[in-house]
């Protein structure tokens, strides 16, 4: 009989004790411990399993579990006397960053004090009897929401010290999600406070903590070195390139295939694979997303289940407020084209509304990029691995997530944008101004960072327009923008699939004061340049008779658009 799933459970001891549905992950616990590395940093795509794996390290190492050997009975771990022998021998603080998702860094900080004060709590008991004195006592009672900064720093370095005098051993230390305030700190601002806050909390938890026998950090990306790791040089990094720990977090194919043949799901085998495939881990190809296979086998029918949440938001303003190259490359991932980037595997959070890298290795470490191929080389003077990556999107869930989330640009107006859609395939022109100035009036600002000024706010939002275009019309035109036809570059070309249907080629153009008297010499100008530059050679060339072209020209000023047309 298949075991029951028990969806969005993350506590090992409630999955052990409830036999529900598991894949034995229990060798990381081996693997990490004879590495022997000191703090190690493993980065993975949200909701691969890191929080349930945190939940295991800590049952299999911790001193409250001492008794609890029948949670890894059967397990792989357990085959192993020494580490039989070592479950249940040390002390350990496990702390978790995964709801810290606050909008300002006060209330931020007072979430991750209150955090700490919570680990506190727990062990109350310290302050029962000598083993503290009472300047001790005092710091410890100090531990709050509201605690002062050198206290804050401190504070894990000092819990380490009492519970490592209490047990006898120094402390194993966890912390699940780390950068998942930093993602925050970035969206809402306030970047620099909090890694300033973080550098000093970690410097003093992680290198210069005497009672430390080792620690674990997770999260889905490896901050830079310098924004909050500056100080830690026993940091052992972990990325989705790295050689370590690569089948530990997700499944492996023949993990997901014998899961799918005990829930009798065995025909299902290549569909599973088409849309929740593709993770690539150091040289371990053929990791799949565990959070949608796991929905799968419970509700046996396949679905956007890891890509439709709302973690997706950064992921989603990157793209939408990223300039003309970030929405080039993007459209041509969606095109079934490779992406090929240097890659930092060190985020900079700071970077990613300059540098249009930053923003591809992001992609890349939350899992929604996957490798097809990289040159690697490293900088050890400056701890700074770089590659020219090949990368694709990862899957078909990943595709259709992306779809979904460039139609949701336009969801405020969404029926106009329809609207504009159907009177462009008609060629109504009449329609097409009407709508398109309701769109752009609406959305326009959507587009923009706001750290730039509208001077670069139309490119932002035409492009995005055309990625909208190339997601609604799939199935029907090939859209392709700024690529070489006749003797210069058009900016939209529409190639249909059908031969009732029209060819269409768009081009853009911002209203120029000291050039043009008013949008229709603009409108004027753009369709001049379609025919001077010959874009519609490539269309020809496929057999596509002058009498299919339609031709228009899009004029820009503000969020004011006026379009005009031309055939043949």
């Amino acid at each position: 009989m298949a075991r029951v799933i028990g969806i969005g459970c993350q506590d090992f001891e409630t999955i052990q004790k409830k036999g529900y549905f598991y894949i034995d992950k229990t060798k990381l616990i081996k693997e990490w411990w004879e590495n022997g590395d000191n703090v190690t940093l493993i980065a993975r795509p949200r909701r691969f399993g890191k929080t349930l794996n945190m939940s295991m390290l800590e049952k299999f190492f911790s001193v409250k579990y001492a008794e609890r050997q029948d949670l890894f009975e059967g397990l792989k771990i357990w085959e192993d006397e020494k580490y039989r022998n070592l479950q249940g021998t040390y002390p350990v603080i496990f702390l978790s960053f995964a709801d810290i998702k606050e909008t300002t860094f006060q209330e931020t900080r007072k979430k991750i004090c209150k955090v700490i004060q919570m680990e506190y709590n727990k062990v109350d008991f310290l302050l029962e009897g000598d083993l503290l004195n009472n300047n001790e006592k005092d710091d410890f009672n100090k531990i709050s929401a509201d605690m002062e900064d050198y206290m804050a720093s401190l504070s894990l370095k000092m819990l380490s010290d009492y519970l490592s005098r209490y047990y006898g051993k120094k402390v194993i230390i966890l912390l699940d999600e780390y950068d998942t305030p930093m993602q925050e700190a970035y969206v809402n601002g306030y970047w620099n406070e909090l890694a300033e806050f973080t550098r000093s909390l970690f410097n003093a938890t992680f290198k210069t903590n005497p009672y430390l026998e080792r620690a674990i950090m997770t999260g889905i990306t490896r901050v830079s070195k310098e924004s909050i790791f500056s100080d830690l040089n026993n940091l052992e990094v972990v990325t989705t390139t790295s050689g370590k720990y690569e089948d530990a977090f997700g499944f492996t194919e023949e993990e997901v295939f014998a899961a799918l043949d005990e829930y009798e799901l065995g025909s299902a085998k290549q569909e599973v694979k088409l849309w929740y495939n593709g993770f690539t881990f150091g040289k371990k190809t053929d990791i799949y997303n565990p959070w949608s296979v796991i929905n799968y086998l419970e509700k046996k029918k396949v679905g956007l289940y890891w890509a439709n949440t709302s973690s997706n938001s950064l992921v989603g303003k990157l793209i939408r407020e990223g300039d003309r190259e970030v929405k080039k490359a993007f459209e041509g991932l969606l095109n079934g084209e490779h992406l090929i980037t240097a890659i930092d595997e060190q985020i900079v959070y700071n970077q990613l509304d300059a540098d249009e890298g930053a923003i591809w290795s992001l992609l890349l470490a939350s899992g929604y990029l996957k490798v097809i191929g990289h040159e690697r080389y490293e900088d050890i003077e400056n701890d700074s691995r770089e590659a020219n990556y090949e990368l694709d999107l990862t899957n078909l869930e990943v595709r259709r997530m992306f779809n979904r989330m460039i139609k949701g640009w336009f969801g405020s107006v969404n029926s106009y944008y329809n609207e504009f859609v159907k009177a462009l395939l008609l060629g109504d022109i009449d329609a097409m101004n009407d709508y398109m100035n309701d769109v752009s009036q609406s959305v326009f600002s959507y587009f923009d960072t706001g750290k730039n000024p509208s001077r670069k706010e139309p490119e932002r939002f035409y492009h995005g327009f055309v990625l909208g275009l190339m997601v609604e019309l799939k199935g029907r035109y090939a859209l392709t923008s700024n690529r070489e036809s006749g003797f210069g570059r058009y900016d939209v070309l529409l190639e249909p699939l059908k031969q009732e249907d029209d060819a269409i080629i768009l081009e853009f153009k911002v209203f120029q004061p000291r050039k043009e008297k008013n949008l229709e010499d603009t409108v004027a100008a753009a369709l001049n340049q379609i025919e001077d530059k010959n874009y519609e050679t490539v269309l020809l060339a496929k057999g596509i008779t002058k009498d299919r072209i339609r031709k228009y020209g899009f004029a820009f000023c503000g969020s004011q658009v006026l379009i005009g047309s031309k055939s043949g």
